[in-house]
């Protein structure tokens, strides 16, 4: 009886770190984070070893992931030590029972089956569906890091544009303007009068004073916040769509490449 208790106690404390940091990485991820990155996090904060200033600071930024990973830390400082000490009782109660090497091989195969557990796709699908279902009902995790979802810091933003009367844009409907041939999504429209048109269409048509909700690089925003109508705005309407479309080649060569390795 001693050497079964012996041999389940480091399975059950490894189980309940491999699903604590499971949950957390799924919460993570919930507030925006990435699958890779959320796990990254969530298996650093309960074993303490920290990460990177960037990461560091996408969580302290994010109250909702600040708390997760305060829990995290909490737990981990109480789970790695009674993992390690329920291990050390294992191995010793294990070696002065009668019949070792029975005891023994239950303990590897034990740890054999977490590990299997702990890298097999299928059982983490499974289990993150089932854990994202009861965080959704049980927990509010719905907050996103928007300047992570839309990658703000890799020269992106949204920003607002006000279009005057001479501008490239003004009197000219979404369709006939082409934005997203320059790489630039109009996210909304705030009309002279203050009304409001999110996810505009494609045939409505841009006044002046209307003020534009814009999603794109930086600086074709800036560009195009200058580009006057006539000719000239014409001509760098045509370069900013080239340009795009080698942006998006060089993007689509690199993911064939990365498909290919």
């Amino acid at each position: 009886m001693t050497s079964l208790i012996a041999i389940l106690s480091p399975l059950i404390a490894v189980s309940l770190s491999l699903l604590i940091t499971r949950v957390a990485a799924m919460s993570l991820m919930l507030t925006g984070l990435s699958r890779e990155a959320a796990r990254f996090q969530a298996r650093s904060a309960f074993s303490g070893v920290g990460f990177t200033t960037g990461e560091s600071e996408s969580i302290v930024n994010h109250p909702v992931r600040r708390r997760i990973v305060m829990v995290l830390m909490l737990l981990g400082n109480a789970g790695i030590a009674t993992v390690v000490a329920t291990l050390m009782v294992s191995f010793v109660a294990t070696a002065q029972a009668e019949e070792s090497l029975p005891g023994v091989l239950m303990l590897a195969g034990g740890f054999a089956v977490l590990w299997y557990v702990a890298r097999s796709r299928w059982i983490e699908r499974r289990m993150n569906r089932m854990i994202s279902y009861a965080l959704r009902r049980w927990a509010r995790m719905e907050v996103r890091d928007y300047v992570a979802v839309l990658h703000l810091q890799s020269g992106y933003a949204v920003t607002e544009m006000q279009i005057e009367p001479t501008d490239w844009l003004a009197e000219k409907s979404l369709q006939e303007l082409r934005l997203p041939d320059e790489g630039v999504l109009v996210l909304g429209i705030i009309r002279g009068d203050g009304k409001y048109v999110g996810a505009p269409v494609g045939e409505t048509v841009l006044r002046s004073d209307d003020v534009l909700v814009l999603y794109g690089p930086i600086d074709r925003i800036e560009e195009l916040d200058q580009r006057r109508a006539g000719r000239r705005g014409d001509e760098a309407h045509r370069e900013a769509v080239m340009e795009h479309e080698e942006v998006v080649e060089e993007q689509v060569e690199a993911e064939t490449e990365t498909a290919a390795d």
